[in-house]
């Protein structure tokens, strides 16, 4: 996929960039949050069976899974600022549709509406990743991509307030209000990125995934109520993993995909994506559960018999702390890279649910375990963006941090659907209520711990290099053209390789040579012709190419020694003629 340069930005980003950004991220968590302090009301709010009311936060997990991917790839196509505007605009609609109705099937199309608004998130990343010079890219995606954590740790105390003090539907007109700030302040200060891909948007790449993501997940939220043993749970899984398969087909076929499965398989990008989803699962057990203990009576023996704006509060330092981590991680990737920082990260949310184990008879002590948990979390979070965007071309962005944001959701709708069993199985029953029990949130917290000993494995598999050592590309590997496209935001040139008819030359040899005549770097093109060289210094340089069936190509260029980046595609003249 090649990039071209439309609507580039006059001059650098403003500072005021990583403020809007983090700030959209926070208002599409907070839309995500802003119903769990009134979950237990809504059958009655609505006029509904329970059954029919878990719906109201199921169309939006589902709106949001299926939306992450393909706003990237639009992102990537057609602008990302663009996408971002048009994801807050959907969801103000949606926040607006439900503020001004207590029907189920209208509220249920609002929160599909509001769950479109969680391809924010990559859109963020992406237009960082194009605006931002490299020492400001890694705090910046760490503090965008740690946003769904601190809006939903804000979220929950000032919802609760609201909902303990006005009508619940106050709650979407607040929502409504932070999209439509959301907007303005990226109209104003956001400008768009130059980078796009080239191609057409993969409709029936989009329609396959949303049906299997869809298939997927409703019985994961809903195989508790089906039974998990229903012949309605096991075919949906079953019919899932057949769209999955013949999508994945479709998708390897395809010259423009919606999601490049080829560059899903690198190592770098697949055990990053799988430890996303026991982050996301770990993410969200202490958010079901922590609550929960905070307001039972402190009749039942163990719950701590707090009011619902206080439990909001004492889980908020969760979202806080992980917002605090992002500069943190920043200096910590710095020295030691985006993968020490995961098992960092993993490991304090490992000590985190373990002291949580022992830590559960007194309110201050859910105050401690939010704090350790947003601190681990944070860490990991952070790390997730910076490792996707280190394995991929820039142009293929949008689309590869939706589908990590993706895999995040696929964790916390694992997490929704066991933990739910969990403290279902193990409740008990007073006075016709099914209270959870002491026993299962610590089951709940077991799990926690063993999804971070999965996600700690995974991360090991990852490639780790530190980002301080900067290597001297050498042609003839593919390694060499993997690292050559993570360089891809760093000071010097970038672009394709080109045949004379315009088709892409993959694996053609770029060298990069100083005014000295010494090699200065050099690096294979990608499966796309694109290609990335690090220069060392300001100054003239000539970029040659030799490729396999084609005339050498020699370039004049000149960098002026800044963060920016320099365009430039290199055209082959012709094929050379065999004997």
């Amino acid at each position: 996929m090649t990039q071209t340069t439309t609507d580039r930005p006059a001059g650098r980003a403003s500072g005021a960039v990583v403020p809007v950004l983090a700030f959209a991220g926070i208002v599409v968590a907070v839309m995500q949050t802003l119903l769990v302090p009134v979950i237990k009301d809504l059958p009655q709010l609505l006029d509904t069976a329970p059954s029919n009311a878990t719906w109201v936060l199921t169309s939006t997990l589902l709106s949001g899974a299926v939306a992450t991917p393909i706003m990237g790839r639009l992102g990537d196509l057609y602008g990302k600022r663009r996408m971002l505007i048009l994801s807050l605009s959907v969801m103000v609609v949606g926040a607006l549709v439900s503020a001004l109705t207590s029907d189920l099937l209208l509220m249920i199309t609002g929160r599909t509406l509001q769950g479109f608004a969680m391809g924010a998130i990559p859109l963020g990343i992406g237009l960082m990743r194009d605006m931002l010079p490299r020492e400001k890219l890694g705090s910046a995606m760490a503090l965008m991509s740690s946003s769904i954590g601190v809006g939903g740790g804000l979220a929950l105390p000032a919802a609760a307030l609201v909902a303990q003090h006005s009508n619940w539907h106050a709650l979407f007109y607040g929502a409504a209000g932070l999209g439509a700030l959301a907007i303005v302040l990226t109209l104003l200060v956001v400008p768009e990125s130059p980078m796009r891909a080239e191609g057409s948007f993969d409709l029936p790449g989009a329609l396959g995934l949303s049906a299997g993501l869809v298939l997927f997940l409703l019985p994961i939220t809903k195989g508790s109520d089906w039974g998990w043993a229903s012949g309605i749970t096991l075919g949906l899984f079953a019919a899932s993993a057949v769209v999955l398969v013949l999508w994945g087909v479709m998708e390897l076929r395809v010259k423009a995909p919606l999601v490049d499965l080829r560059t899903t398989a690198r190592p770098a990008v697949l055990f990053t994506n799988l430890a996303s989803i026991m982050v996301g699962v770990s993410f969200y057990v202490v958010s079901l559960v922590l609550p929960q203990l905070l307001q039972l009576p402190t009749s039942t023996g163990y719950g701590l018999g707090q009011s619902m704006v206080v439990a909001g509060l004492l889980v908020a330092p969760l979202g806080l702390t992980m917002m605090f981590t992002a500069p943190v991680y920043a200096r910590l990737s710095a020295k030691y890279g985006p993968k020490v920082t995961l098992i960092l990260g993993l490991l304090i949310i490992a000590i985190g649910y373990g002291a949580g184990l022992g830590l559960m008879s007194a309110a201050w002590q859910s105050l401690v375990i939010s704090v350790l948990l947003g601190a681990g979390i944070g860490l990991a979070y952070s790390s997730l963006p910076a490792l996707i965007v280190g394995a991929v071309p820039a142009s293929e962005t949008g689309a590869a941090n939706g589908l990590n944001t993706l895999m995040r959701s696929i964790g916390t709708s694992v997490s929704s659907a066991v933990i739910g069993m969990v403290l279902a199985n193990t409740a008990h029953t007073v006075g016709g209520v099914e209270i959870p029990t002491m026993h299962g949130f610590r089951v709940s917290f077991l799990i926690a711990t063993a999804a971070v000993a999965v996600g700690l494995v995974l991360a090991l598999f990852l490639p780790g290099r530190r980002p301080s050592e900067k290597p001297q590309l050498r042609a003839g590997s593919e390694e060499d053209a993997a690292l050559g496209r993570a360089e891809q935001v760093l000071r010097g040139f970038r672009g394709r390789v080109l045949a004379a008819d315009g088709a892409p030359v993959a694996r053609a040899r770029v060298t990069l040579i100083d005014r000295r005549g010494r090699q200065a770097g050099a690096t294979l093109s990608a499966e796309d012709g694109g290609y990335a060289l690090t220069v060392p210094a300001q100054g003239s340089y000539v970029v040659a190419v030799r490729a396999s069936g084609h005339e050498p190509l020699a370039s004049s260029a000149t960098h002026a020694g800044d963060d920016r980046p320099v365009d430039l595609d290199l055209s082959l003249p012709g094929e050379t003629v065999s004997a």
